[in-house]
């Protein structure tokens, strides 16, 4: 079977600016991968290009074999869905409202299906907001829009998800529960969960699998603790770390002042 995600010699320029260097990864099938670096890194700009946003690159990058411009965007969106770092709605959708677009890839007339309101029910309650469901989203707090916008990738029902700073705007209790969601997304519906991340705490203690670029070169694909090894951390980050381990037996990274 064809992998879920291939890229190959992936590169992009902004002007003369090389933001992407010849980056070149294979994502098999369900896993939970971590994206890391620094600022200006490339981050943003790979994971565009997966979600088929992005144009201008040169080099491939291939969905199940096949290159990401060839999808029709509906077959895409069934299969792939994105949450951005952040989603600005000028008009007055309601929580719910904005989890049943969602189905939109789904949409074959003009009424939601029996399917589409359980798609909308399942991810409400997975992401905890079905208690504001009805609530204009405008009015919600930045960590209240973040979970809704991941329960309008999960009504998606895709197979693969790709997440910008999936826990912006959340306090520790959140940002804990959105990463064992997404683990247990992989684990239990064998899905592809790619997030981009500065916290190299959860990264370390929730992924499968880390990647690290460094102005738009591949610094590190391996397992955190040789991703995110002490070494790693001063090569890509310029900061001294160490990998300790905590009362409860887990290992936690450290920085120096």
């Amino acid at each position: 079977m064809e992998p879920f995600f291939e890229t190959r010699s992936l590169t992009m320029r902004y002007g003369t600016a090389e933001v992407l260097s010849s980056v070149s990864l294979t994502f098999p099938g369900p896993e939970m991968v971590s994206l890391t670096g620094p600022n200006g890194a490339g981050k943003s700009t790979l994971l565009g290009i997966m979600a088929n946003l992005r144009r201008g690159f040169t080099g491939e990058c291939l969905y199940r074999g096949k290159p990401v411009s060839r999808w029709r965007r509906a077959a895409f969106a069934r299969s792939v869905a994105f949450v951005p770092q952040a989603l600005r709605l000028d008009f007055p959708f309601t929580a719910e409202q904005v989890v049943l677009m969602g189905r939109t890839p789904y949409a074959g007339g003009l009424f939601e299906t029996s399917a589409d309101w359980a798609a909308v029910e399942r991810a409400l309650r997975l992401t905890g907001t079905l208690e504001f469901r009805h609530r204009d989203f405008r009015s919600l707090s930045g960590g209240e829009r973040q979970r809704v916008v991941l329960a309008s990738a999960l009504a998606q029902e895709p197979e693969t998800l790709l997440l910008d700073e999936p826990t912006t705007y959340l306090d520790l209790e959140h940002q804990l529960s959105i990463y064992r969601l997404l683990r247990a997304l992989v684990e239990e519906e064998r899905m592809l969960v790619i997030a981009v991340t500065h916290d190299l705490n959860l990264a370390a203690a929730f992924s499968h699998r880390v990647l690290a670029l460094k102005r738009g070169r591949l610094m590190a694909d391996a397992l955190p603790c040789d991703a995110l090894s002490a070494a790693r951390i001063r090569e890509i980050f310029q900061v001294e770390a160490e990998w300790v381990t905590r009362a409860d037996g887990r290992p936690w990274i450290t920085f120096s002042s």
